[in-house]
């Protein structure tokens, strides 16, 4: 059975998309823990990031950057944080996080019911940063 983030890169459930290439997708967390919370997802569907091919991992942290870059531009937190977990859904994915405060990961304080148009609003704002920052690959979505 695909993971949820599968059925989301193959158009079969809802996300807001901020990245799309051939290898990976960022997209906004659904239940974020600060305004801006996206996951860098790889298209493979792989459990475990140390199962990762290295080139793949790679690709990853790099688009992790480019996201986080703009999450700085974007939301202007104190740090951008990166962890990848990975125990709610088995499929890799790099949470980043625009942190004012070490509290600010603690999955204890996720918004559960976030508002649909705030989340709109911050991936509208996660979208114009890429394009700021120059870059031409962000999707329409």
């Amino acid at each position: 059975m695909a993971s949820l983030f599968t059925r989301i890169i193959e158009g079969d459930a809802p996300a807001r998309f901020v990245w799309k290439d051939e290898q990976c997708v960022a997209f906004l967390s659904i239940h974020p823990l600060k305004t801006g919370h996206a996951l860098v997802v790889p298209r493979v569907e792989v459990d475990h990031w140390i199962d990762l091919d290295a080139a793949l991992m790679s690709r990853l942290v790099h688009v992790a950057q480019i996201i986080g870059t703009a999450q700085r531009t974007a939301f202007r937190p104190e740090k951008v944080a990166l962890m990848i977990a990975g125990l709610e859904v088995r499929h890799v994915h790099l949470h980043l996080v625009p942190i004012w405060d070490l509290h600010d990961m603690d999955f204890e304080r996720q918004d559960r019911d976030p508002d649909p148009a705030a989340l709109d609003a911050a991936a509208a704002r996660l979208r114009a940063a890429l394009i700021e920052l120059g870059r031409t690959e962000v999707p329409g979505a």
